[in-house]
C-alpha cells in the first residue's frame, strides 16, 4: 500500500497593528476558527461537562485579565472575532482552552533544547560564545484541529517579525522570531488555575514579542507569570532556559553539567513543587529518558562545533517509536475516546546563532512515518 502524504498546511502572512492584524487573521482563517471552535465544543462536552456557551462564560473572567494586563493582544483578539463573524468572547475562550481545560485532554508533546558545541570535556568546545543552539519539539494534539492549523508570519512595527505554527484563532503558539527568540511548549496537568494572570498562549506571543529570552522572562515576571501549569521552552542565541510556569511560581532548569548543552522535557513536572500535580500521561517520564538518551547519543557522535541538522534531529530522536502509542513520535490509542487521542501532527527544528539569521525547519505529519509533508523552511530573511 502505498502511504498517503500529508498535505502542506495553509501559510499565511499578517501585518500592520493589533486591530489590522486581528481582522487579517480573522477573516483569511474564518472556516478554520469556526472549526476549532465545533472540535473544542465537542472535546469539552467529553472530558469537562462544559458545553461552548459554558465555556465562553468561564472565559469571561480571563477577558478582563486580558484587557488589564495584554490590552494590544486583546485589541488583536477583538479584530479576529470581527473578521470572523464571531463574539470576541469565543476567541478569548479559545486562547484560554488549555486553562479551562485544566491539562485533563491526552496531548503529549516532548521538546528539546540544545546548545551545540558545549561538550563534557573540560577545555573542549564549551566556549560560551561557540555553537549554535537548537529548539525542537513533536507537537502532540488531537487530529481533528489538524485542518485548522497554519504556518503564519506577523509583522509589527517596533517588533521582530514572528512564525508559528498556530491553531486558527490564537494569538501565540510554537515558534521563533527575527530576533532569534523562540518556544516550544508541553501541557502539564497541575491545579490550581488562576484567571487573574495570563493563558499560556498568550504568554507564548509575550514571549514571540521579544528581542531577547531575558526579556521575555522579564515580561512574564512583570505579568505575573501564567494562569495555569505549563512548560515552555523558551530559547535564544545564548541557549536554552526550560520554564516550568505556574500561577504560584516559577521554576526555570537550565543545561546542568555533562548534558552536553541539551535540556529536555515532556509532559510532567521535573523541578516545580509550588502546585499540585496529578497522574497524568504515563508514557511522560518514558518519553523524557527516551529523549534523553537519544540526544546524548547524538552529542556523541557529533563532532564539536558541528551542527546538527533538522534531517538528524528528526531521523535520530523525533521518529521514535518507542513505548507507542505514548512514544516521542505519538500514535493514536484506538482504546482512547477519539476526542481525547492524540498523534503527532508536527515536528519543528529551530536554529539560532550569534550573527546568524535564524531559521526553522517544519514537517507536517509524524516524522518517519512515510506519511509526513515535506520539509517546510521558515525565517532566514
Amino acid at each position: 500500500m502505498i502511504a498517503k502524504v500529508t498535505t502542506p498546511p495553509l501559510r499565511i502572512e499578517l501585518s500592520g497593528t493589533p486591530r489590522e492584524i486581528g481582522l487579517q487573521h480573522g477573516t483569511l482563517l474564518a472556516q478554520q476558527i469556526r472549526g476549532q471552535i465545533r472540535v473544542y465544543d465537542t472535546m469539552f462536552r467529553r472530558t469537562s461537562n462544559l458545553d461552548w456557551d459554558a465555556v465562553r462564560a468561564v472565559s469571561r473572567e480571563y477577558q478582563t485579565t486580558l484587557q488589564r494586563l495584554t490590552p494590544d493582544l486583546y485589541v488583536e483578539m477583538e479584530g479576529i472575532a470581527e473578521g470572523a463573524g464571531l463574539d470576541v468572547l469565543d476567541i478569548v475562550a479559545l486562547n484560554c482552552r488549555s486553562e479551562i481545560a485544566l491539562g485533563l485532554f491526552s496531548d503529549g508533546c516532548s521538546s528539546l533544547g540544545w546548545k551545540m558545541g558545549v561538550t563534557t570535556e573540560p577545555g573542549e568546545g564549551d566556549d560560551e560564545d561557540t555553537g549554535k543552539v537548537v529548539l525542537a519539539q513533536n507537537w502532540d494534539w488531537t487530529a481533528r484541529v489538524k485542518e485548522n492549523c497554519v504556518i503564519m508570519s506577523i509583522e509589527q512595527p517596533g517588533k521582530p517579525k514572528i512564525f508559528i505554527c498556530n491553531e486558527a484563532g490564537l494569538v501565540g503558539k510554537i515558534g521563533f522570531n527575527s530576533s532569534s527568540v523562540g518556544v516550544c511548549m508541553n501541557a502539564i496537568r497541575a491545579k490550581p488555575t488562576d484567571s487573574s494572570k495570563i493563558p499560556v498562549h498568550v504568554a507564548l506571543r509575550v514571549c514571540l514579542n521579544s528581542n531577547t529570552a531575558s526579556e521575555a522572562i522579564a515580561q512574564l515576571d512583570e505579568l505575573g507569570s501564567i494562569a495555569s501549569t505549563q512548560h515552555i521552552l523558551l530559547a535564544d542565541a545564548e541557549g536554552p532556559i526550560s520554564m516550568e510556569l505556574s500561577p504560584r511560581g516559577d521554576v526555570h532548569i537550565r543545561p546542568k553539567d555533562g548534558d552536553n548543552g541539551i535540556v529536555c522535557h515532556t509532559n510532567h513536572l521535573l523541578e516545580n513543587r509550588y502546585v499540585k500535580e496529578y497522574p497524568w500521561l504515563a508514557g511522560s517520564p518514558i518519553r523524557l529518558g527516551r529523549m534523553r538518551k537519544l540526544s546524548a547519543g547524538v552529542a556523541r557522535t557529533t563532532p564539536s562545533g558541528t551542527d546538527v541538522t533538522g534531517d538528524v534531529l528528526r531521523n535520530e530522536i523525533f521518529s521514535d517509536t518507542f513505548n507507542a502509542p505514548q512514544a516521542i513520535c505519538c500514535q493514536e490509542d484506538p482504546a482512547r475516546p477519539i476526542e481525547t487521542r492524540s498523534s503527532t501532527l508536527f515536528c519543528i527544528a529551530m536554529k539560532f546563532g550569534h550573527g546568524l539569521k535564524p531559521t526553522a525547519e517544519v514537517v507536517w505529519g509524524r516524522p518517519g512515518s512515510g506519511e509526513e509533508g515535506p520539509v517546510i523552511t521558515l525565517g532566514g530573511e
